[in-house]
């Protein structure tokens, strides 16, 4: 599980009452304690209440905060009454830091509106929100515009906002892996490293004549080769494969493995078709298959846009994600849709899956060259889909993303497959074709949608088109 470090801001003014803050300071630590995120905060020690009020508390909490720096994911300001505007966006102004910030505000109770108890953090909300903005602070709100800590709403306003700071932190300075060029027909998988670059992902090259040159040179006995080929035939049923087709199977994985932790990669995405079957002899998906199920995503057809979306996808959902095609439509129904590929889809994806080979192009060469392929059908549930594309002529990287059901529709078909329903399908059909995006999609079996859109389009300023934020 990726743990999450939260700073937290108890915004006060002193001339609310006090002991609010106390009570709220406690009780917002019970809660993330609770739900596994760390915090960053000051103590009673250093503020009244360990609460931000005046500039010198503000001070404080920014140096707090600089200690921190490089564990702090996000920024809690949580406001048990009307707190001081200010010192909120002073705070965080001085402490440098550029992550994500989420806006809670505790609500009053009817019975108690007297001096005594009444918070007017409802009110106070707004003016800690104007101030944000005016010193151009981007900043996340909770669904509802105040919430209890202890609410289940507050809990999954956390675990959303969780999710969309480990996003970002973890695209922030990501290296990504393109093994082999994209293959001769596939112009869609074309993208720009130098847009990437700008926004800070990198993405490093691997020849695959190197990649089978590294493979070539180990024996057969090895121990790392006898070790890997023993994860492979833990991993899934090897049942009716040739032996000498696992035994790529592993020098392949080790070659890979060793170049991912050589260069500190996160993903990868890979020229899995023909030069792989012709001039090595398998195909990689059982390959690809273990890296994404360990949340390493891997991408065929060198997709290394399509392996971004992947890659956030699992930083938000702590799952693995896959990339599909968008393949057939399902009878007559505008709603539903089949996902497809050949397949390297993650275990965590299948209700059941067995090794096998390459139906698609076997014809072209030859059956014994195309094992490696996992089978079968995707479990039913919720997922995210997820698109990345860049866009040269704009100089923009575009997303869309959105979320739908995999549903139990009867289908017989081949590869890794499952029938899904988005609501308006027809309406993101058009969306994608009209604004020239891949036939690839990447996909994760958790609803994750509003954490990655909110960390790709408000803190990494990408192009982004929610679809069906409206009713999510």
């Amino acid at each position: 599980m990726q743990e999450t470090t939260l700073g937290v801001i108890i915004g006060n003014r002193g001339f609310f009452p006090n002991h609010l803050c106390e009570s709220g300071r406690a009780e917002v630590l019970r809660v993330l304690a609770e739900e596994g995120i760390n915090a960053v905060i000051l103590s009673p020690e250093d503020t009244k209440f360990g609460s931000v009020e005046t500039l010198q508390d503000a001070e404080k909490c920014a140096t707090l905060f600089k200690q921190h720096r490089d564990e702090i994911d996000g920024v809690l300001v949580t406001l048990p009454n009307f707190g001081d505007e200010r010192g909120v966006a002073n705070a965080i102004r001085m402490s440098g830091l550029d992550v994500p910030v989420l806006v809670q505000a505790t609500p009053d109770e009817a019975g108690k509106m007297t001096a005594a108890d009444r918070r007017d953090s409802f009110c106070g909300k707004m003016s800690v929100c104007n101030n944000l903005w005016q010193y151009d602070i981007p900043f996340s709100l909770t669904t509802l515009h105040t919430v209890a800590p202890d609410s289940e709403e507050f809990r999954k306003d956390l675990h959303r906002f969780a999710g969309t700071c480990r996003v970002v932190r973890g695209l922030r300075g990501a290296k990504l892996g393109a093994l082999g060029t994209r293959p001769a027909a596939f112009i869609t998988v074309r993208y720009s490293e130098k847009l990437l670059e700008k926004a800070g992902i990198s993405v490093e090259v691997l020849d695959l004549s190197e990649a089978f040159g590294r493979a070539n040179r180990l024996a057969d006995d090895d121990k790392e080769v006898r070790g890997k080929l023993d994860e492979i035939k833990a991993y899934v049923s090897t049942q009716g494969i040739p032996p000498e087709a696992l035994v790529k199977m592993a020098k392949f994985a080790l070659v890979v493995e060793r170049w991912m932790e050589e260069n500190e990669l996160v993903a990868t995405a890979v020229q899995c078709w023909t030069s792989m079957e012709e001039f090595f002899g398998i195909v990689p998906c059982t390959v690809m298959s273990v890296m994404s199920n360990v949340l390493k995503p891997s991408a065929c057809e060198t997709d290394i846009t399509g392996a971004i979306g992947m890659y956030a996808m699992a930083l938000a959902s702590d799952k693995p994600s896959a990339l599909v095609d968008w393949n057939n439509n399902y009878g007559d129904d505008p709603d539903k849709g089949v996902i497809f590929h050949c397949s390297n889809l993650p275990k965590d994806f299948f209700e059941d899956m067995e090794m096998s080979y390459q139906d698609i192009i076997a014809g072209t060469v030859g059956k014994e060259n195309t094992y490696g392929t996992v089978v079968g059908r995707i479990k039913s549930g919720p997922f995210t889909y997820c698109r990345v594309s860049t866009d040269d002529a704009r100089g923009v990287i575009r997303v869309y993303v959105g979320q739908g059901k995999v549903t139990d529709d009867p289908l017989k078909t081949f590869g890794g497959y499952g029938v899904v329903h988005v609501p308006d399908f027809q309406g993101l059909l058009k969306h994608i074709c009209e604004n020239g995006f891949e036939h690839h999609v990447a996909v994760n079996r958790s609803q994750v949608a509003a954490a990655v859109s909110e960390a790709l389009g408000k803190y990494l300023g990408w192009d982004v088109y929610y679809h069906g934020a409206d009713s999510a």
